[in-house]
């Protein structure tokens, strides 16, 4: 079993300060303050050195700041090149988005970095303006007219970097790039398209979802700050998600969210089908009872939430 990482504060301090000031940020045209407060912060909690505080020549440094890229005989800049080992060869780039580009269905920003993949012949890549995390497999030729969603196999709303925290490290900290979990995870990405129209559909309907329970959580909770509250929005949705896949599976009863959904109290009967959850699969997603082998915090919150 994979050990739980907790995201560090930092994270959750980014998390709640782009929420705040999101309308603020969209509207802005500045990326490269975008860069220096959250992505470089971001990267840094990951654990790569960013600021090359190690003090690395340039052959040794982690992170490299406008890496040349040869496309079609031009010189292009990708944002950041990241790589473990000492010498020529990069791990991953990662370029970066003014919040203003709609990273999740902008065509042009998935060409770009597919492209910068693609002649770099670096597998996976990243494409990020925060508010989206999204991954690209850069393996197949790009073109102009591809749609957003071509070749990306991760998309990460800012919302959840808290709650997948664990995955993200996993996937793309220096320590599992250096263990070649990275490696490991471009080659099972091998040969898939990327994620359907109907993902960029479920995106907006969860979406809806998210706004929808913030504002009824918020509503009947005056004392809930906004962590708490992005995080009970999260996990609800997270765990409604799973369950909802275990009955297409057969794991969970059919049609039992669903008739939870047409009753009168529906959250509490939500509430004992999280705890019998909590029994039956011994997830991190249903954790509401510290444990002396699980490091990470219990959730002492939303089943005590007001609806």
């Amino acid at each position: 079993m994979t050990s739980q990482t907790t995201a560090p504060a930092i994270i959750h301090k980014l998390v709640e300060t782009f929420e705040q000031n999101l309308d603020s940020y969209r509207s802005s045209k500045n990326e490269t303050e975008l860069r220096r407060e959250f992505l470089e912060k971001f990267f840094t909690a990951l654990g790569w050195d960013v600021a090359n505080e190690k003090g690395y020549d340039e052959l040794g440094k982690e992170v490299t700041h406008e890496f040349s890229v040869d496309v079609a005989g031009q010189q292009k800049k990708a944002d950041y090149a990241f790589r473990v080992g000492r010498g020529e060869k990069f791990d991953f780039l990662v370029e970066a988005k003014k919040p203003s580009v709609k990273v999740e269905t902008s065509q042009e920003a998935a060409f770009q970095i597919r492209r910068y993949g693609w002649s770099a012949k670096l597998p996976i890549n990243i494409l990020t303006d925060f508010e989206h995390f999204a991954v690209y497999d850069c393996r197949t030729k790009p073109n102009i007219n591809d749609k957003a969603s071509m070749g990306r196999i991760m998309l990460i709303h800012y919302k959840d970097f808290v709650s997948r925290w664990n995955e993200i490290v996993e996937i793309f900290s220096p320590e599992a790039v250096r263990k070649g979990s990275f490696a490991k995870y471009a080659e099972s990405m091998k040969g898939k398209k990327g994620t359907a129209d109907v993902d960029d559909a479920f995106l907006q309907e969860i979406e809806r979802w998210r706004e929808l329970l913030a504002k009824n959580i918020a509503l009947r909770n005056d004392d809930i700050d906004i962590a708490g509250l992005n995080y009970s929005v999260q996990m609800t949705i997270d765990r409604i998600v799973f369950l909802r896949i275990c009955e297409e599976r057969g794991i969970e009863p059919e049609n039992q969210l669903l008739e939870i959904a047409n009753n009168e109290n529906s959250y509490e009967e939500l509430c004992e089908l999280f705890k019998r959850a909590d029994t039956k699969y011994n997830s991190g997603l249903f954790h509401f009872k510290q444990e002396k082998e699980i490091v990470s915090r219990h959730d002492n919150l939303t089943l005590s939430l007001g609806y």
